[in-house]
């Protein structure tokens, strides 16, 4: 050991051996003081033991000793309330450790044993001084900025000029598939034809750089049309794309195919004013991916393409057919296996469906939550009636431009239809006050479409009055109705959209009446 060592474990010493014996006479004065008048001990107490030195004292108080003259010595005969001395304290785990040989080896083994490395301590991170623009012309170059700018103040929709502005803006909004999320690329396939090789190689290459997943042709597309995309489209670009949209084409089952064989990624499809496309395509074309689709103005779909979807597509989820010539033979391909997972139905404009096209829905489909039979004008209340009774789960019911509803339809479904949110009666011409107020006692709904009802009076709308959960209210059109019981809407605290176009009885004061008591309600003139 160095001297500095040595005198310093020293000097501890001679420290210690101070307090220890100021330790002693501090007891021996204490002990002396509290006794009795007699000077001995207070009564009830055992005088400490004269052989005991002050170093057992030490031990017994620091290793917590059972010896009572011990304590009681130490303890000097200081009493805590009611005159009895205090505990002693508690047996410290390092003086219990130090007094076993074992531990005592234990520590030295513990010394002798290598130490870990030291720690290091990462230095500090000096942050990056914060960029200064000298001008807005460098703010808007700066790629960091933009790119939160662009985020945060455009819509997707507002996004699509954008590029056009410059180069450093195109390669910030092409960077990042966010920017496009929601948006579909549109081809109008009469321009490309038009264009360039190179300015169609670049339109396409962008839907992959961007990270679209929709797809529009539009513009008289043709299967030529359609194999230059499968050429154009890369195979990662290709099972990105999850929605595919044919509007007013030319294309046929051949071009179709090519399509849905290119986009593995595909579970969308939606076929508008494809007059080409035949039920024979569908059926050699659908593929069991599908869960969404669309057919509309299709003059070549009648009932074997509802059976072709009802046999092809085992997961289909919504289902949407506006076809003239579609039977109630149709929906009887429609089995049980389908009612697991089809939950969306919309039949639009189908003229020959009738009440028994309605029981085969009822039967083999019961899981529905949205049905429209929008325009199936042989639909009567019997009809509804089947919907109400047997579609317990409908969140959504569309039954306008059915003239043959009356207002028993509406009791129907105010009895039965207890979860229902959304109905729309647009064009029932027979509906009357009286069908409003079996509506009105349907607590479940927030939606009420009433365009065009003719016989709608002022008197209906008191009814509708009492819906303190409505926030949809569409009265356009309706010409009975009067500024004064259009004004006792203000009633609906709850409305978020009111539509009054079209209502002889509304005037500018009206709206902005309404517009001061309904703050929060949309008032569309």
């Amino acid at each position: 050991m160095s001297m500095s060592a040595q005198g310093v474990v020293e000097r501890a010493s001679a420290e210690l051996s101070k307090r220890i014996n100021g330790l002693g006479l501090r007891s021996s004065s204490a002990s002396a003081g509290s006794g009795g008048p007699t000077g001995g001990p207070p009564p009830g107490t055992h005088s400490p033991s004269k052989g005991t030195s002050v170093m057992e004292r030490v031990t017994n108080v620091f290793c917590g000793g059972s010896s009572s003259s011990a304590a009681n010595g130490f303890n000097g005969g200081h009493r805590g309330p009611g005159g009895c001395l205090p505990p002693p304290p508690d047996k410290p785990s390092r003086f219990l450790a130090l007094r076993s040989t074992s531990a005592v080896g234990k520590a030295h083994a513990a010394l002798r044993a290598p130490r870990p490395p030291p720690r290091t301590v990462p230095p500090p991170q000096v942050k990056a001084a914060p960029r200064v623009w000298h001008s807005w012309s460098d703010l808007m170059m700066d790629e960091r900025f933009l790119a939160r700018f662009f985020h945060i103040y455009f819509a997707p929709s507002d996004r699509k000029t954008l590029p056009q502005v410059c180069s450093v803006w195109r390669d910030v909004l092409y960077s990042s598939p966010r920017f496009w999320t929601g948006l579909a690329m549109v081809a109008r396939c009469r321009e490309l034809r038009g264009a360039t090789v190179e300015s169609r190689r670049r339109f396409y290459n962008s839907v992959h750089v961007r990270g679209m997943d929709t797809v529009v042709l539009s513009g008289a597309a043709s299967d030529d049309d359609a194999l230059e995309l499968v050429r154009q489209l890369s195979a990662p670009a290709a099972r990105r794309i999850h929605s595919l949209s044919l509007r007013c084409c030319a294309v046929t089952d051949r071009g179709l195919e090519s399509l849905l064989a290119h986009m593995q990624g595909l579970f969308q499809l939606s076929l508008s004013g494809c007059n080409e496309v035949t039920e024979a395509g569908l059926w050699a074309c659908l593929s069991p991916r599908i869960v969404s689709l669309g057919i509309a103005d299709c003059i070549n779909i009648a009932d074997e393409a509802v059976g072709a979807v009802a046999q092809l597509l085992p997961s289909l989820y919504e289902f949407s057919l506006q076809a003239y010539h579609v039977t109630d033979a149709a929906l009887g391909y429609f089995s049980p296996k389908q009612s697991a997972t089809l939950s969306i139905l919309r039949l639009h404009s189908c003229w020959e469906l009738t009440n028994h096209g309605v029981v085969n829905i009822v039967h083999s489909l019961p899981n529905l939550t949205v049905l429209s039979l929008s325009g199936c004008s042989k639909i009567t209340d019997d009809g509804v009636e089947l919907v109400a009774e047997n579609l317990p789960k409908l969140r959504s019911l569309d039954i306008s431009w059915c003239p043959r509803i009356t207002d028993a339809a509406l009791e129907y479904i105010a009895c039965d239809l207890t979860q229902l949110e959304e109905l729309t009666l647009d064009r029932c011409v027979h509906i009357t006050d009286i069908g409003v107020g079996y509506i009105s006692t349907m607590l479940s709904l927030n939606a009420l479409y009433l365009r065009w009802c003719s016989q709608v009076r002022d008197f209906g709308l008191q009814h509708l009055c009492g819906m303190r959960n409505l926030q949809t209210l569409s009265l356009a059109g309706c010409p009975l109705l009067t500024s004064s019981g259009l004004s006792s809407l203000i009633q609906l605290r709850h409305l978020r959209e009111l539509e009054l176009t079209n209502c002889p009885g509304a005037s500018q004061e009206l709206f902005d009446y309404l517009r001061e008591h309904l703050p929060r309600c949309l008032v569309i003139e």
